[in-house]
């Protein structure tokens, strides 16, 4: 009998394992022709067995560094055992039950616990209502159409149709997702099935005139902003943006500043102000959320990814209870009648609950402060290679910008593909750099330790070194 995939042998031949992969499976975010490729365009495969902390480990033992935590949603370490524990207790419980019409423990728990801990503004209603989904996208679905729908409720404001969302910002690849997001890569070819949004400059610092700070190219994005609210008044019913850091647009990174500004022209306009927080939440920017680092309390706040610690997919979407009494009316077309089969999954929550249970007890913002710090200093030699154009931090997130020489009026031609170049040279040294484009960048589990850190930044600059000498005939 055939042993299957898990078949120690297929895994420890390379090209078995390779070959039985791509006769089956289509792998996301991938143009697939790589996988299939030999040489310089090929996107190497990657067979894992196991996760042990920031480890990933193969069969025959060999371990690679996670240093992008598995798509940013792994906190505390692969396989962590409290975590895990929690999930196995609840599943000899209730593994999944309808959340139209019932209820269990771990969802009003969850709730419970995710609103004590929302960001929150002085003289203003607290976030007070946890609306769940299964994923990032799902979750900024569920926002939009919360916010469109609440004015559509009210009546009076007939023509609040239209959401404003930041240039080079991304929100998922559903398709109301999709048509609040700026990355040409992941919009273009679907265009035609989005609905129209208006974009703000983004308040990205990397886009600074020469001698402006981070803070003065914030309050331009600002200004620009109110600019926008004033010429479509009467016509927004929200702004959606990533406080602090646009992730997959690059890992571009602005000041708090923005976010307050933000804040106070949705106050002026009567908009709805959605944080999408699915990536920057739960520790990654310093605090356990981003918006507290500009005091402003978001309407709604998109969470996901690091929820669970990385364990299972879950989003929640908290808000007001000026919002939810919005959809109150004997009507059922009043009511918001969104849903997803796994809505609140009993297993999902009692994963958030246990990694929100290791924030307190192991005071993981803390040790993620001195983390950040020891990052820092090990990247900052980075920032002297002749082929680097910025290297910025964000508490745990760490970019490192590429260009032709150091200069970031001057980007490498992308066909080059440095950022490949460099993720399969690092690839071979045991670490995980999967680049956005020429960035390469560092969000590794929480639990990530002095030695693997040392690794890191090393292998790192012998990636970009080598991408570079690598393309260098090509140029």
């Amino acid at each position: 009998m055939d042993k299957g995939i898990h078949d120690p042998s297929i895994l420890n031949d390379p090209d078995r394992w390779r070959a039985r992969d791509l006769a089956v499976l289509w792998h996301p975010c991938t143009q697939m022709r790589e996988h299939h490729a030999v040489g310089q365009d090929s996107l190497p495969l990657l067979p894992v067995a196991s996760g042990d902390g920031a480890w990933l480990v193969g069969h025959d033992g060999s371990r690679t560094l996670d240093a992008v935590s598995s798509w940013w949603t792994n906190l505390h370490g692969h396989a962590e055992p409290r975590i895990a524990e929690a999930i196995a207790r609840q599943a000899r419980t209730l593994e999944q039950v309808i959340l139209a019409g019932c209820s269990h423990p771990p969802a009003v728990e969850l709730a419970e616990r995710l609103l004590a801990l929302a960001p929150r503004q002085a003289g203003r209603e607290p976030l007070s209502k946890v609306f769940y989904a299964d994923n990032g996208s799902a979750g900024v679905e569920v926002a939009l159409k919360m916010a469109f729908h609440w004015f559509r409720n009210r009546g009076d404001e007939p023509r609040r149709t239209k959401f404003v969302a930041l240039e080079n910002g991304y929100h998922g690849e559903t398709l109301g997702a999709l048509a609040v997001g700026d990355i040409p890569l992941y919009r273009r070819i679907y265009a035609p099935l989005l609905a129209e949004a208006l974009f703000a400059p983004s308040p990205d610092a990397y886009l600074a005139r020469d001698g402006q700070g981070a803070a003065a190219c914030a309050e331009d994005a600002a200004d620009a902003l109110a600019r926008l609210f004033d010429e479509h008044a009467g016509e927004i019913c929200a702004l959606i943006l990533e406080p602090r850091v646009q992730c997959a647009g690059g890992m571009r990174m602005h000041d708090p500043v923005y976010l307050k500004r933000a804040r106070e022209l949705c106050d002026v306009h009567g908009v709805f102000l959605i944080a999408d927080e699915i990536a920057v939440g739960f520790g990654r920017t310093g605090t356990l959320f981003a918006s507290e680092q500009s005091d402003a309390m978001p309407d709604l706040l998109c969470l996901s990814k690091g929820l669970t610690g990385g364990f299972l997919p879950l989003a929640a979407v908290l808000t007001t209870q000026t919002l939810y009494d919005g959809f109150l009316d004997p009507s059922r077309e009043r009511a918001f009648l969104h849903s997803h089969s796994y809505t609140g999954n009993p297993l999902a929550c009692a994963a958030a609950l246990a990694s929100l249970e290791i924030f307190e007890t192991d005071d993981v913002l803390a040790r993620n402060r001195r983390t950040a710090a020891r990052m820092a200093e090990l990247a900052a030699p980075l920032a002297g290679l002749q082929h680097v154009a910025d290297v910025r931090q964000a508490g745990m997130i760490l970019a490192v910008e590429l260009s032709r020489d150091g200069n970031r009026r001057t980007p490498f031609d992308p066909s080059l593909r440095i950022g490949l170049r460099a993720y399969r040279a690092a690839l071979e040294r045991g670490v995980l750099l999967r680049p956005l484009g020429d960035v390469l960048y560092w969000m590794p589990p929480y639990c990530i330790d002095e030695a693997q850190l040392e690794l890191l930044a090393r292998t790192t600059a012998e990636a970009i070194r080598e991408a570079v000498r690598e393309a260098a005939p090509c140029a």
